[in-house]
């Protein structure tokens, strides 16, 4: 009876840490985008704005933060939390992940690779958008890619920028590895709990019990 309570104990302890993993929302920040409560912040110098990018075909009003579960149409959207962005050009860039450091890629990387025409993907020329900055971009292929955001500094001494790596038509593994290991780990621990696992690994227990039938013969 006390096995068959441990054994339910366990069983929803399992359950309840894979809803806690299958409804958290992923935190990791990516460059200079960073979640903050249920959106996301992109900081270019001292600007602030939320950012977020749209599939329409696929997912409709859903929006994501940086990593797209699909790939043809997207828009990119940054709502400006500051009002000295809706007067300032903004430059918007996206090319080809190429450095080799996936989503740990940052400025000095970007840098490093210099003229970066021949891998942009898209490039939305500076241009003053008052409110809301968007634009749009059609992703023909999965892949990683860098985006670089590019504002003038009010003080006219160079310029801010901001990049986020991130991947389009990124799927992952899901949550399955992670049931699959809930699972392996109630099987042991009811093995375990049965002494099933501890009888089997036991041959001297074993040895004793032929002894002692042989004592009672």
């Amino acid at each position: 009876m006390g096995l068959g309570r441990t054994s339910c104990s366990w069983l929803l302890a399992a359950l309840a840490t894979i809803a806690c993993v299958c409804t958290a929302k992923p935190c990791a920040a990516h460059g200079s985008v960073t979640p903050d409560a249920d959106l996301c912040i992109i900081r270019i110098g001292f600007f602030r704005a939320h950012f977020k990018v749209y599939l329409p075909e696929s997912h409709g009003h859903k929006d994501f933060c940086e990593d797209l579960p699909g790939i043809g149409n997207s828009i990119f959207v940054m709502e400006y939390e500051h009002d000295g962005l809706g007067a300032v050009p903004i430059d918007f860039r996206i090319i080809k992940n190429v450095t080799g450091q996936g989503r740990f890629t940052n400025l000095d990387h970007v840098t490093q690779l210099g003229d970066l025409a021949d891998i942009t993907v898209l490039h939305h020329p500076a241009a003053i958008q008052r409110d809301v900055f968007t634009t749009a971009h059609s992703f023909d292929a999965p892949g990683e890619f860098v985006g670089i955001v590019t504002v003038d500094r009010p003080d006219g001494n160079g310029v801010y920028t901001a990049i986020f790596p991130f991947e389009a038509g990124f799927t992952g593994p899901g949550y399955w590895p992670w049931v699959i290991a809930a699972l392996i780990f109630l099987q042991i621990n009811y093995l375990w709990m049965s002494g099933r696992l501890t009888r089997s690994k036991s041959p001297d227990g074993a040895t004793a019990t032929l002894a002692e039938r042989s004592d009672r013969g």
